[in-house]
């Protein structure tokens, strides 16, 4: 009997730590880089806390076209674009502060929701290679985007304050300055605990967006998202909408990944006008797949265990790279190396993990017909 229980214990274990692979060597990584670092607990805590509200409601933007099986959307870029359009004439208007943000999200919602548009108009022409081309329509996009910051702004698009302006009186500088909305949310609420500062209206914020996501998940929508994310030709045939769907599904997510791109801008302070949207979407995605997400399947939990651990290798590789090498760049490299690297385990390691269940269902059924021949 305990040897039954010892066996059925370990095979447990084992499919535990085959089905997180990702997250169970990130804690072995943070695990042995945290003393090699010298940084001290608390403030690691209070990086952490921030990296945590900066990023986290970008992240959660990648789990509605997941629900609907439409995979890790890096089409999110096109919503930072959105945001950083919408915060670059807010600043040109001159409102700042708590009523800045707000207004620029609700300028960043039509221009979100045209972009979502044309993203899932397009991924329903692709169906099956939703990722790569999500992939490539961040890039075209990205190519229009610069179009119409360093051009269009100020001979079409009216700019009239010349701190924002290139000098040649069009086109915006490389670098926007958020100073007078810089954290406004962050500070909001704020409080200190043991020597650690926590942005509670900022968490607020997110945990607004984790509750919206649980209520969305039980709506007539959000049943025919995950009846399309399941089988497509089943939810067809049940009366559902599936390419109306699909791209509702892309647009919320451009929607969310705006709103999260302002509080991740007012939390810098700036805006790096052709470069800070250029990352996000793979830094976001990687995260959520060093929190155990896969193609086909995350929560709300994959995203904060996710954010947690690529941030904390974020803080540590610099330092740990230098302390070991001599070389603060090897750490650099190092981190850019693993963000890259997660996203190719992760997704190989999915496709092995489908091939081997689609093996052993064909085992399954394969053993099934014997039995009935036999009979």
């Amino acid at each position: 009997m305990n040897k039954q229980k010892k066996a059925g214990f370990g095979n447990n274990l084992l499919n535990l730590l085959r089905n997180n692979t990702v997250p169970v060597m990130f804690i072995i990584i943070c695990a042995v880089c945290i003393p090699v670092s010298g940084f001290s607990g608390s403030y690691l805590l209070n990086e952490m806390t921030t990296r945590i509200g900066r990023n986290t409601f970008l992240i959660l933007s990648l789990l509605i076209p997941i629900m609907a099986g439409m995979g890790l959307n890096f089409g999110m870029t096109l919503g930072a674009m959105a945001g950083e359009i919408a915060l670059i004439l807010t600043s040109d208007w001159q409102i700042w502060g708590i009523p800045g943000v707000v207004l620029a999200m609700i300028v960043s919602i039509p221009i979100s929701i045209l972009f979502g548009i044309i993203c899932g108009t397009l991924l329903n022409k692709a169906k099956g290679r939703e990722m790569i081309t999500s992939y490539i329509i961040s890039f075209f996009m990205n190519g229009i985007y610069q179009l119409v910051v360093l051009y269009m702004m100020g001979p079409i698009i009216p700019i009239s304050h010349s701190s924002i302006k290139l000098p040649r009186g069009y086109g915006i500088r490389n670098t926007v300055s958020l100073l007078n909305m810089r954290q406004c949310i962050d500070n909001l609420l704020a409080v200190n605990i043991a020597g650690v500062r926590i942005p509670v209206l900022t968490l607020l914020i997110i945990a607004a967006l984790c509750l919206f996501i649980v209520w969305f998940r039980k709506t007539k929508l959000g049943q025919d998202m995950r009846a399309v994310g399941q089988d497509m030709e089943v939810a067809r045939d049940a009366g559902i909408n599936v390419d109306r769907t699909r791209i509702i599904s892309i647009v919320m997510s451009t929607v969310l990944a705006g709103f999260g791109m302002i509080l991740y801008l007012q939390n810098m302070g700036n805006i790096a006008t052709y470069s800070s949207h250029s990352q996000i979407g793979m830094f976001c995605i990687a995260a959520l797949l060093v929190g155990g997400a896969s193609v086909e399947k995350a929560s709300i939990g994959n995203v904060f265990l996710g954010v947690a651990l690529f941030h904390l290798m974020f803080i540590l590789a610099p330092t740990v790279g230098a302390k070991i090498t001599g070389d603060s760049m090897i750490g650099e490299y190092f981190r850019v190396f693993i963000s890259y690297g997660v996203i190719t385990v992760a997704l190989i390691m999915y496709e092995v993990k489908k091939r081997r269940q689609k093996s052993l269902m064909g085992q399954q059924l394969q053993q099934e017909q014997l039995e009935e021949e036999a009979k």
